[in-house]
């Protein structure tokens, strides 16, 4: 098995934003999300969202697509939803974001995922990390300065052998 060091923000909607993760759905959806995403080998290292959209922090192995990794885990939760006659019904929106970070921002991107509701409830969601859709023409990329790092740099050596537990 290769090693990877692959994180990945999901997030994705609800047909047509309905309200559909109502406190009684909210468990049992997050739990067949879960499953299907450790079924296709994915860590996952949180889930959260609102009532009508989730969020996924999780490492995807490099053999499944992300398209394929998200199709697969909603499709495989709305049908297993919809079939476990719980009195509703459960549908995704088409679209889906996803954003890369690295194993540093981590512990950022689980808390955010996390304090979802807290984050809604007091208007303090991040809106890029919000979104489900959108044209790729003119979408500014989030990105920083580089860090200054070259092959001869000690610093960066030794943080990347700090990194190898």
């Amino acid at each position: 098995m290769p090693y990877y060091q692959l994180f990945y923000h999901l997030v994705w909607a609800t047909r047509n934003r309905e309200p559909l993760l109502t406190p009684e759905v909210e468990p049992i959806v997050y739990d067949l999300l879960r499953s299907k995403a450790i079924g296709l080998g994915a860590t996952v290292f949180a889930i959260g969202g609102w009532v009508e959209h989730v969020h996924m922090v999780a490492s995807i192995p490099p053999v499944i697509a992300v398209s394929k990794f998200v199709g697969q885990i909603k499709g495989a939760t709305s049908t297993r939803f919809n079939k476990g006659g719980h009195g509703s019904v459960l549908f995704w929106q088409d679209e889906y974001a996803a954003f890369t970070f690295d194993g540093k921002r981590l512990p950022n991107y689980i808390a955010y995922v996390e304090r979802q509701k807290e984050h809604h409830g007091q208007n303090t969601t991040i809106p890029l990390l919000e979104r489900t859709s959108g044209q790729q023409t003119g979408l500014r990329m989030v990105s920083e300065e580089a860090a200054g790092y070259w092959v001869e740099d000690e610093a960066w050596q030794r943080e990347l052998m700090e990194l190898d537990l």
